[in-house]
């Protein structure tokens, strides 16, 4: 006697096979976004030096330390032309919640010295930023900045002291100068004498790189021969 299916079962055989396509297809969505997010993140939290004033932004060297990277580490540029030390500590929580980096670059000061700002408070406000970065899992390190010498010879001081100071505290690599080879060269300063030209924009930018580079292979980014002694140029 010849028994009949149900209706309702007649395409059961195929339910396994559909069921573990869609089981692929869900592994394969739910990891794709972990695969393409896990370059390393770098967030800049600078000033004008480092928001491309009077330039193109895409001539700054922030979007050149991109192009440099071709893509093996994402790079934010969270920096605003006129920021203080105390504007970035004050923003700085909330781009750590948002951007989640890995390294963390710091130029800011310029502005403080400028305005004559007391050095111990400026002080203050980065030493809050490197311990939250460091706080957050991200590696840290200092840009420093100078000022004119018409600001006195002692307040001059007392302001570049700030930064090797912190940088000796914190342990965190520190650029000097971020204007090295650059702000003594009218060919390369704006006329304002403050920021730099586009043509000196690639200067900047070897100047960080020594500092940057350690902690991006040390944060997996595969950088090429020689560039981990990039030098101004090439």
């Amino acid at each position: 006697m010849l028994q009949h299916s149900p209706v309702g079962q007649v395409h059961r055989p195929f339910r396994q096979p559909l069921r573990l396509i869609w089981l692929a297809l869900f592994l394969w969505l739910a990891n794709g976004p972990v695969w393409a997010g896990s370059s390393p993140r770098i967030l800049i939290m600078g000033d004008s030096l480092s928001a491309a004033y009077g330039i193109e932004r895409e001539a700054g060297w922030v979007s050149l330390l991109a192009d440099r990277l071709e893509g093996k580490a994402d790079v934010v540029n969270a920096s605003i032309s006129g920021e203080t030390t105390a504007g970035g500590r004050t923003r700085l929580p909330e781009q750590l919640g948002q951007h989640d980096p890995d390294i963390v670059l710091i130029e800011l000061g310029g502005n403080d010295g400028l305005r004559g700002l007391s050095p111990e408070q400026m002080r203050a406000n980065l030493a809050a930023m490197i311990e939250a970065s460091q706080a957050s899992g991200a590696r840290v390190a200092l840009l420093g900045i100078d000022i004119p010498p018409n600001y006195g010879q002692a307040y001059r001081e007392a302001f570049r002291q700030v930064f090797s100071d912190l940088a000796e505290r914190f342990d965190v690599p520190l650029v000097p100068f971020l204007l090295e080879d650059v702000a003594l060269n009218d060919e390369l300063m704006q006329e304002d004498g403050i920021h730099p030209t586009a043509e000196a924009q690639p200067r900047v930018l070897d100047n960080v790189w020594p500092v940057l580079s350690p902690l991006l292979e040390s944060s997996g980014v595969p950088l090429a021969d020689g560039q981990t002694a990039r030098q101004t140029g090439d």
